[in-house]
């Protein structure tokens, strides 16, 4: 069995099951990466560029080499390379928690639980919750949906379809390290300007095509494209513009503003400025769009993948029978008839 169909059937499977079982409560991989990141960083912290590019290549460096070990060691087993892919894809996606979270805060909104919802974003975002009110966290909750889509679904199947479990666990530890010193404290401004860097760079793809796919799977593709095309670049991360004004422009809603993050407010340009305010019944639009785009980014890349190996390994054009070296490896014997001698 080829990469190609390991990558396929392996990221499949990884994929139903976050679907059926989600994240584990306890002794999750991206968890006990975190913490490793974390020791790391207590060994290497200095407030300096380099020593956080040091960080970065040790902890994402470290979790693409673990990949590709595993990887190399099971390469001679088809089943146990397909495992080992789906593995790797149920540990790095995080869909299933993502949907569980959002819809637990709609819910609280919905029973007018303003308290119970604002205690529960956090487990979507860093906002400051207590600066929000009923309709700030409903777009908070849209926004993150957005977002996570494309860093928690979409970049890691993109990363998996080029580069196997490397690239799923490599994209992970990237994305991970930007949420863990990507941010503009003063701890790390410096320090982690590495893995904001890289985190823009290995998100690039996946959120163009996170965009994309919101586009044809939402419910006003026009809408989509014209809000990607018009505010995008107006949003002040490379990857979320296109990803947030894309679902805005699908849902119909308008999203973007005033917003606070550990007591700093920022006020970030409004996307789909024509559309209307974020409802709490759109948290539950929202997700299903993110589940439509999952599945739909499972095709795409599997499709590439496969697209791509034919492409670089094309199958041998056929030739004369006779030009084939025999499977034995000894000389073919050629039939004498009868009546002659060799």
């Amino acid at each position: 069995m080829g990469a190609d169909r390991v990558f396929a059937y392996g990221a499949a499977a990884g994929l139903l099951g976050d679907l059926l079982l989600g994240d584990p409560r306890r002794g999750h991989p991206v968890a006990a990466f975190g913490r490793a990141a974390g020791a790391v960083e207590r060994v290497l912290w200095r407030d300096h560029r380099g020593w956080g590019a040091l960080h970065t290549a040790v902890c994402a460096g470290g979790a693409a080499a673990l990949g590709a070990v595993a990887a190399r060691a099971v390469r001679t087993s088809p089943t146990a390379s397909v495992a080992l892919t789906g593995v790797a894809t149920w540990s790095v996606v995080g869909g299933t928690s993502l949907a569980r979270e959002a819809r637990a805060v709609g819910r609280a909104l919905e029973s007018g639980d303003v308290e119970a919802a604002r205690a529960r974003l956090p487990h979507l975002c860093g906002r400051d919750p207590q600066a929000l009110d009923a309709d700030g966290i409903a777009r908070a909750v849209v926004e993150s949906v957005a977002e996570n889509t494309s860093d928690a679904v979409v970049g890691a199947l993109t990363w998996g379809a080029v580069a196997g479990v490397p690239g799923l666990l490599g994209f992970r530890a990237v994305n991970t390290l930007d949420a863990m010193v990507g941010h503009k404290s003063p701890r790390h401004r410096r320090y982690g300007w590495a893995s904001a860097r890289l985190d823009d760079v290995a998100g690039w793809p996946g959120a163009r095509l996170t965009a994309v796919l919101a586009t044809v799977a939402g419910g006003d593709p026009r809408g989509a494209v014209r809000a990607w095309r018009a505010d995008a670049a107006e949003h002040p991360s490379p990857n979320a513009g296109p990803v947030e004004a894309s679902f805005a422009g699908a849902l119909g809603v308008r999203l973007g503003g005033t917003l606070s993050y550990g007591g700093r407010v920022e006020h970030r340009p409004v996307l789909n400025g024509g559309g209307r305010a974020v409802q709490v019944s759109d948290i539950d639009r929202a997700v299903r769009l993110s589940r439509r785009v999952s599945w739909l980014a499972l095709g795409v890349c599997a499709g590439a993948r496969l697209l791509g190996s034919r492409l670089l390994n094309p199958a041998p054009k056929g030739g004369h029978p006779l030009a084939a070296a025999p499977k034995s490896g000894r000389r073919a014997r050629i039939p004498v008839p009868k009546g002659r001698t060799s």
